[in-house]
Parts: structure tokens; C-alpha cells; sequence
């Protein structure tokens, strides 16, 4: 239990933290190139996807993907959506109560994936108005490789 209450601390911090004074779709073509770039950079064959109030304003395909991982991208924004938290933090809060998100969310699990990698996109002093999501590696990859350009993005 202590493993999961500092890592969902972690998680709310990051939320904290990678917060955009105004998001643009410039801003979703920049992030959205940033992510591919350093998943080719390191040979990782990723689907990378940002939305902003529900319209798509990126979405690339690395090579050795396929049309699943788009499926676990609409799967994991809704989660997001829904619960306004990364989809990591949403499935590590359900872990953590001893419970699984598909048996106790009562949500389709056709359209719901508390999976790491997808990030909720929060305008501060605003709040959640999107998702930046990757999908194709182990999910605490996924959001790992989020988390990281998300913040050398902001820093920058």
C-alpha cells in the first residue's frame, strides 16, 4: 500500500507540475513532433496522440504500429476524460484499493482503458481541456515518455 500511495503522489505531481498557460494547436503540433522524434531517436514504436476539447489535433503512427494501438488511445482518453487524471493514476487509484478498474469503474471496458499513457492536458487556472497519449510500450513506458517530453516542452 505505501508503494502505491507514493507513487500516486508522484502522479498528482506531475499533474501539478506539467500544467500549459494556453494550449494551441501550434502547441499540440510541437509536443506531438517532440514525441515522435525522441520515440524514433530511441527505437520505440509508438502511436502519438493529442486532443484538445475532443477534436484530434495530432496523431502519428511510428512504423511496427497498428490500428490496436489507436484502440488503446481512445481507450485511455476516455479515461482521462472521465476522471480528469492520467490514465496511470486513474488504474494505480483502483490498484491501490485492492480493486481492478474493469471489474469496479462500471464503465465498457470496450471504451474505457485505465492504462498508463495518456496525460491529461491542463491549462492552469483552467483545468483539463485535452489528453497527449502514447501508446505501444509497457504502460509506465507510455507514460514515462510523456511525462518527460511533456516536461522538456514546458521548460522550453
Amino acid at each position: 500500500m505505501e508503494n502505491f500511495e507514493r507513487l500516486l503522489e508522484e502522479l498528482l505531481s506531475q499533474e501539478e507540475e506539467l500544467q500549459f498557460r494556453a494550449f494551441r494547436n501550434d502547441d499540440a503540433l510541437k509536443l506531438g513532433m517532440k514525441l515522435v522524434d525522441r520515440a524514433r531517436s530511441e527505437g520505440k514504436a509508438v502511436t502519438v496522440d493529442i486532443c484538445r476539447n475532443g477534436q484530434q489535433l495530432f496523431h502519428y503512427a511510428l512504423p511496427g504500429t497498428s490500428a490496436d494501438n489507436d484502440a488503446w488511445i481512445r481507450r485511455k482518453n476516455n479515461v482521462v476524460n472521465h476522471y480528469g487524471h492520467s490514465s496511470l493514476f486513474v488504474g494505480t487509484q483502483f490498484r491501490a484499493q485492492n480493486k481492478t478498474f474493469e471489474q469496479s469503474s462500471r464503465l465498457d471496458i470496450s471504451h474505457y482503458a485505465a492504462h498508463g499513457g495518456a496525460f491529461p492536458v491542463i491549462v492552469r487556472d483552467v483545468g483539463v481541456v485535452g489528453t497527449v497519449t502514447v501508446s505501444g510500450l509497457p504502460q509506465e513506458e507510455d507514460h514515462s515518455l510523456v511525462v518527460q517530453v511533456l516536461r522538456e516542452y514546458l521548460a522550453g
